[in-house]
């Protein structure tokens, strides 16, 4: 990487809630530099100018501090949980000369074998971490994926690495797979035979209905017996 991207940035003296919160309706973000050796400082640095840093793409930007020209790098960022907009920012100074490592993304290209067959390509891993220089950061990966087949896999370890780059992540990562298209489970049809002999064998006989309970009969019985000592009676 030839030329970096500048940063602009500005001492802050104020710092907490109240002041982070000010410097946001200037259009100014809220920053902290660090460097091992070295006393932390608060900075501050143009909305517009971050933005356009962050779409760059670079990892490693070029700054002034102190009347010193410095690289640094993103530690870390806040985001604003509804507009995503960067709210705080920590950056880290970086040596030229010095290896670090580096979240690179990675971008599939090529049409593939598999999706070719009808498969479904996926992106199991959008970045991988290399160590590099930070003058020799890529910005992006591009990963081949012409040759996956179907029910096949990508890896990290089958990546074409940029020069003078080394893999941290494991080899084995899966990066991309082709699976087969999913379908559709249809119900199994109905044997209309098996509805009709199963129609058939519903018993149909006489004498199956419901029987009078014993103790209808019984009830039946005492009442005839009632009525005949009544008669008896009423002839005597």
């Amino acid at each position: 990487m030839e030329s970096f991207f500048k940063l602009t940035v500005e001492q802050r003296e104020k710092t907490g809630n109240s002041a982070a919160r000010s410097l946001r309706r200037e259009g100014r973000i809220p920053a902290n530099y660090y460097y091992k050796g070295e006393a932390n400082q608060n900075l501050s640095i143009d909305k517009k100018v971050l933005h356009k840093a962050i779409q760059s793409g670079q990892q490693v930007f070029e700054m002034e501090l102190d009347g010193n020209v410095i690289y640094v790098t993103v530690k870390a960022a806040q985001y604003n949980p509804v507009t995503e907009e960067i709210i705080h920012i920590d950056l880290l100074r970086v040596r030229r000369d010095v290896k670090m490592k580096f979240n690179i993304p990675l971008n599939l290209v090529g049409d593939s074998v598999g999706a070719n067959e009808g498969g479904i390509v996926s992106q199991a891993a959008t970045s991988i971490e290399l160590e590099c220089l930070p003058t020799n950061v890529p910005d992006s990966i591009d990963v081949d994926i012409s040759n996956l087949e179907l029910n096949g896999s990508l890896t990290a370890a089958d990546i074409e690495l940029p020069d003078d780059t080394a893999l941290v992540s494991l080899e084995d990562t899966t990066i991309a797979v082709c699976a087969p298209p999913k379908t559709e489970v249809e119900p199994d049809p109905v044997d209309d035979s098996e509805v009709e002999e199963s129609e058939e064998t519903v018993s149909t006989e006489p004498g199956e209905g419901a029987k009078p309970s014993e103790g209808d009969d019984e009830s039946s019985s005492d009442g005839d017996s009632t009525n005949t000592e009544n008669e008896e009676k009423s002839a005597d």
